[in-house]
């Protein structure tokens, strides 16, 4: 008799029967989050937080909908993702575009490489006074500033992903008789993905953080502004909702990242979804 066989037979999902552990693995992230805002709740409505240091979620919440429905958030919304995404194409394609020519070329290399390294030891917030007589307080300090930050960490780990790829690799597609174009396609570009997708995901996080300061700069409308102006006033539902949409503006951006790191690198056994 093999004693294997029931314990397989035992082991395997009936007909129909679908495990219920992707759902719960989708959902467990927010518990903690949901949990702290649960508390939150209970915490000042019981008086344990007041509401001049520290409003509750519902009243954030009511104040969302009411500015909502007014148009007012959606207007600022809107212009807060259009500078995000306006910095983040321009940063992160000559970021990208920079690290796969010196990736690839030496030359390239050596004659930009060095100029890149000591700007990036600069901090781009640093450059505000600067920026702001060189464009002015309009639309082009803010995507300037935007696209800087988002600039090195996807130069940087494009780079690095390029130098790190498998030297055998190489040989075997020179062994191949693959050209440099098919090359670049079949073995450095995959290679050097998983490298560039981390560079996104971290420019995502400085994209948010600089907008948040560029719109500050004598904006009339985004989030920063929107939470500079209730600043003034000390409006501080409006200044905690500001705080809770960059976060989840910044958590939307990071998934749609590794929904898109995952589906890119789907070859990959380490990107595979459990």
């Amino acid at each position: 008799m093999n004693l294997t066989q029931p314990l397989a037979a035992a082991s395997d999902p009936a007909p129909g029967w679908r495990p219920c552990w992707p759902a719960r693995a989708t959902l467990l992230p927010y518990a903690v989050p949901a949990a702290i805002m649960i508390l939150w709740e209970i915490a000042g409505a019981a008086g344990l937080i007041a509401e001049t240091l520290m409003p509750r979620p519902s009243v954030i919440l009511a104040t969302a909908l009411r500015m909502t429905l007014s148009g007012e958030l959606p207007a600022h919304l809107g212009i807060s993702a259009l500078r995000a995404l306006a910095g983040l194409a321009v940063g992160g394609g000559i970021g990208f575009a920079l690290g796969i020519a010196n990736g690839v070329s030496r030359l390239s290399e050596t004659l930009t490489d060095a100029t890149l390294q000591m700007v990036r030891n600069i901090p781009h917030l640093a450059l505000i006074p600067l920026v702001i007589l060189w464009f002015g307080i309009g639309e082009g300090a803010k995507l300037f500033l935007v696209a800087l930050g988002v600039f090195f960490p996807i130069y940087l780990n494009t780079l690095h992903g390029i130098r790190n790829i498998d030297p055998q690799l190489i040989e075997m597609g020179r062994a191949y008789g693959m050209s440099r174009r098919e090359m670049f396609r079949r073995i450095v570009l995959p290679g050097a993905l998983p490298s560039i997708f981390t560079g996104l995901r971290y420019g995502l996080g400085i994209m948010w953080l600089t907008l948040i300061v560029a719109e500050t700069l004598s904006a009339s409308s985004g989030l920063g502004y929107m939470a500079m102006k209730a600043r003034e006033f000390m409006v501080l539902d409006v200044i905690v909702l500001s705080i809770l949409l960059y976060a989840a503006f910044g958590k939307i951006a990071d998934g749609l990242t590794r929904a898109l790191e995952r589906r890119a690198l789907k070859w990959n056994p380490a990107y595979a979804k459990p």
